[in-house]
């Protein structure tokens, strides 16, 4: 999958997420936004509640999506015959796709009414998501190869040393001046990272984010009234950026693999509560008589 093919495929899963949260907000705002008790006597009921033809329908669905996402992803992470089968960042993609409409469509399932046992299948599935977001922000900070195996010191320190020679090879091409290469190498270091906790380094990577456009923005301004011009100018500020990138991971790495570790201890509880409750929703529902269109 190319650059371009891999935006549209990401693209995809984004603009499906809103469209379907719109659309189902928009048909439906009219009934969600009735007290309960009055819900009873609006011509959406019947097909909107939990056991109508939609929600229970949007329920069913949900679930089997959040279950797909789950199982497609930890199948493809776990057996070996898979580990070529498509790269792992893709199918991350994918679970994180369905596990996010999943949750959206069973909370319209609900009619955003909510009780007893269902409640807590239902905020565990909330904190399941919630935390599936800081998941992924730890996890592309841990750098990997393109199949997803995690890349050690030494593989990280000489893609450091390869952008390192890039940069100096498209300085001598263009004469860059030595005042403006000690301002990138100040920039690209990533020794404020290192021997920090986790939560220190991610308000570092927050507030140094806006200094780097900036700093960059200026790099660029200078580059160009050196001569450096168009392509080669966009070429060595991708460089730089890849640079910065790469050395702050270098420094974060080992608080990263450490706090991604304890993550997993916050991120499964929820995770099987959600799917032990839901399993006893669905077999009570069953059990009671409550059939969708099958």
């Amino acid at each position: 999958m190319n650059k371009t093919l891999h935006s549209i495929y990401v693209a995809l899963f984004f603009i499906i997420s809103i469209v379907v949260t719109i659309l189902l907000a928009v048909d439906g705002y009219q009934y969600y936004r009735l007290p309960v008790e009055l819900r009873v006597f609006s011509p959406q009921h019947a097909y909107l509640k939990s056991s109508g033809l939609i929600g229970h329908g949007l329920g069913i669905i949900g679930t089997l999506m959040m279950i797909l996402g789950v199982a497609i992803y930890m199948i493809r992470k776990r057996v070996r015959s898979l580990v070529n089968f498509g790269y792992l960042k893709y199918w991350l993609e994918l679970h994180i796709f369905l596990c996010t409409l999943g949750p959206i469509l069973v909370l319209y399932h609900t009619s955003f009414k909510f009780g007893g046992i269902v409640a807590v299948s239902f905020w565990s599935m909330v904190a399941v998501v919630i935390s599936g977001v800081v998941g992924r922000f730890i996890y592309v900070q841990i750098p990997k190869t393109i199949q997803g195996q995690e890349l050690s010191v030494n593989d990280l320190n000489e893609m450091s040393g390869d952008l390192a020679y890039m940069l100096s090879k498209k300085y001598s091409t263009f004469n860059v001046d030595d005042k403006i290469i000690a301002q990138i190498e100040t920039l690209s270091a990533g020794n404020n990272y290192s021997e920090k906790s986790a939560g220190i380094n991610i308000l570092i990577v927050i507030k140094e984010y806006i200094k780097m456009k900036i700093k960059l923005g200026k790099l660029k301004r200078r580059l160009s009234a050196s001569g450096v011009k168009g392509k080669h100018l966009k070429e060595i500020a991708n460089i730089i950026k890849s640079k910065i990138v790469l050395n702050r991971r270098i420094g974060m790495l080992r608080s990263m693999q450490r706090l991604f570790k304890y993550w997993h201890v916050v991120h499964l509880p929820f995770a099987i509560t959600m799917f032990v409750i839901m399993l006893i929703h669905v077999a009570v529902t069953i059990t009671f008589g409550y059939r969708w269109i099958f």
